[in-house]
């Protein structure tokens, strides 16, 4: 247990060390190759302690009868299933004689790319990234490895999208809908970041949408409608995971003519907030299904908490909003951590590269 407060720890310190750029929208600590450096060597750290994680996470072991059963397909049998990103690596990593970890790697460096490009483009990367570790990348890139690709494609897509790259994150959304077809969903909503263009960007949304769901969901719609809905396939947790969404979400809506004076993301965000919000009212009705899409919400927690003490200022001290947010996802670790239902699965936490560290 011991080393994911560590892992919490170096973000932890170094947010606190960095406060919060008080007069720009976006962060400039970046700018030089010395000031990348410890940010670069995080990413890397981060990426090895997920990659080479040993019988972690509620899902290791389908996943490893996954992993174990590519030799019986061939490479086009592999991308014939229902999610062919992530089994073409699983296919690819069997075929040139690597094990399970290789695929954890490659699919842990998607995922830490992914949100630390989206959150170097914060007002405090670092704590953009302490804010994500106790559930975005314990609980998901540590515990169900196709959806953290998924995730991580959405932060780098989201990246493009506030840099206007539109084009980039059509394409992101592609790859990431072969990882899981639910980050489908996420296509719609990226035509609310742009205020110019919107019919042309909301046409190129419904053809690559259409693309998508005919290429992965409408054989499968039946199944997902009959295993999410219908039998109200339960998942455990939903509505807490949920309601961590509800919490920054409310907290945009109230400051949100401060966020449209500062950001010019707003009409893209307050989707996410009515969608974090309308889940909770849903989320007994097919738990496992508004989990799924709730995932994608979860960006929300990231991008609100970390630009708190830049909304703050003028009211509260940025340092001491800094700590706030910080304790209290502290808080969130620890009663994970000790409570969760399948908290079991990560604890106690090895590695490969070092046996037996707990």
């Amino acid at each position: 247990m011991l080393a994911y407060f560590i892992l919490l720890f170096i973000p932890l310190a170094l947010a606190w060390l960095y406060p919060s750029a008080l007069h720009q929208k976006l962060n400039v600590s970046f700018q030089t190759k010395q000031s990348l450096i410890p940010w670069i060597t995080t990413g890397i750290i981060f990426t090895l302690f997920i990659g080479y994680r040993h019988e972690v996470g509620g899902d290791w072991g389908t996943y490893l009868r996954h992993f174990q059963f590519m030799n019986y397909f061939t490479f086009e049998e592999t991308l014939k299933k229902s999610d062919p990103g992530y089994y073409a690596i699983n296919w690819l990593m069997a075929d040139w004689g690597y094990e399970i970890y290789a695929v954890n790697l490659i699919c842990g460096a998607i995922f830490m790319a992914g949100l630390m490009i989206f959150a170097k483009r914060q007002p405090n990367p670092w704590l953009a990234l302490a804010v994500a570790i106790p559930y975005l990348i314990v609980v998901i890139a540590m515990g169900y490895t196709r959806q953290a690709v998924a995730l991580g494609l959405v932060f780098w897509g989201l990246a493009a999208l506030e840099k206007k790259q539109f084009k980039q994150f059509l394409m992101l959304m592609v790859i990431a809908a072969t990882f899981h077809k639910s980050a489908v969903l996420m296509i719609g909503l990226g035509v609310f970041l742009q205020d110019r263009g919107k019919f042309i960007r909301a046409l190129a949304v419904g053809f690559v949408g259409f693309g998508l769901y005919a290429a992965f969901l409408a054989n499968y719609q039946q199944d997902l409608w009959k295993n999410y809905v219908e039998i109200q396939m339960e998942s455990q947790g939903a509505f807490i995971r949920v309601a961590m969404n509800l919490v920054p979400a409310i907290i945009f809506l109230i400051y949100r003519k401060r966020w449209k004076q500062q950001f010019d993301d707003y009409s893209f965000w307050v989707m996410i907030a009515i969608g974090s919000i309308a889940s909770i009212f849903i989320v007994s009705l097919a738990s496992t299904a508004v989990d799924r899409v709730a995932l994608y919400f979860t960006p929300i927690q990231v991008v609100v908490f970390s630009r708190l003490p830049l909304l703050l200022r003028d009211k509260f001290n940025p340092q001491a909003v800094t700590l706030g947010v910080l304790l209290f996802y502290l808080l969130v670790l620890f009663v994970w951590l000790n409570y969760a239902t399948h908290a079991q699965y990560w604890v106690p936490y090895n590695n490969i590269l070092f046996d037996g560290v707990s």
